[in-house]
């Protein structure tokens, strides 16, 4: 496939991006400081700049696409994982207007150029509970995607803002559209660290339901999606299988969570992070990745 993807200098993008590369897809990188992803390319963009997208999104990866003499090919899929990462990185207004009119951007180009397959990185901030003010608990759990999304802040208001336009764009023109609302993105080499903190600490997960999701799923994920056909628009939860502390899910409803409705029985590790719709749509299947560590 030939594949834009937006914000594969990050921490989530820089994984996918390598090994989207690995499974010979040809990758055009846009994003404000290259990659450098051996076998990737690169493309300097504001994607605030409409012109700037639209002119990446149809122009050529690297010098090779010149030869043919047919002109520009067009991208298979466009995956947008740019945006302001989070809260307290740059002040409320810029993080919500960056991350809406990126987005935006992206999809208005990604559309109008006919590109069948669009994914975006929406978040588990959506839910409102991550950076809400005080302690927030969910309506239910397992939290799934017709949970209700009310956050307190700029960051998850851009998101919720970003799932609508993906709605409003498939009903414009029919394109597949995902929107991942990605959990706590992990690499592997950071268990080191973070295991026994999560071991003995389950109230530091709280605010991220006590789940994540490892690089290596979410490459998985992004190959479940990509394969996916006929689905229209969704929206998708994106974590891993288990939850992310030692504590069993008994021990964390009793915790944590008394008197929230419980909509049907959890594993003893199970993710209160619900990737069931995952599952089932796509084929996701996520590994337990941090108890080894």
């Amino acid at each position: 496939m030939r594949i834009l993807f937006t914000g594969g200098s990050g921490k989530a993008g820089r994984h996918v991006v390598a090994h989207l590369v690995e499974q010979g897809q040809r990758v055009l990188n846009l994003d404000l400081t290259q990659a450098n992803i051996p076998g990737a390319y690169d493309l300097t963009v504001d994607l605030t700049d409409a012109g700037q997208v639209f002119s990446a999104m149809s122009g050529i990866t690297w010098f090779d696409e010149l030869d043919s003499g047919e002109g520009v090919p067009k991208f298979d899929a466009v995956i947008h994982f740019a945006a302001i990462a989070r809260i307290q990185l740059r002040p409320d207004p810029e993080c919500f207007r960056i991350n809406t009119v990126s987005t935006y951007n992206v999809l208005e180009a990604a559309v109008k150029l006919r590109v069948p397959k669009i994914l975006f990185a929406s978040s588990e901030t959506t839910y409102g509970i991550c950076f809400a003010h005080g302690e927030v608990v969910p309506d239910y759990i397992p939290v799934d995607e017709e949970h209700p999304t009310v956050p307190h802040d700029a960051y998850a208001m851009s998101k919720v803002c970003n799932e609508i336009c993906g709605h409003c764009f498939h009903a414009r023109s029919g394109a597949e559209i995902y929107a991942l609302r990605l959990n706590n993105v992990i690499e592997p080499h950071e268990y080191a660290d973070l295991a026994p903190q999560w071991r003995s600490n389950a109230a530091s997960r709280r605010r991220n339901i006590f789940a994540y999701i490892d690089t290596r799923d979410l490459s998985h994920f992004i190959d479940c999606a990509l394969a996916a056909d006929g689905l229209g628009y969704q929206v998708f939860n994106v974590a891993n299988a288990d939850s992310s502390v030692g504590a069993t899910s008994t021990e964390l409803i009793a915790k944590f969570y008394s008197g929230v409705l419980l909509k049907r029985e959890l594993g003893e590790f199970e993710t209160f992070y619900s990737i069931d719709k995952a599952r089932q749509m796509l084929g996701f299947s996520p590994q337990s990745r941090w108890r080894e560590s």
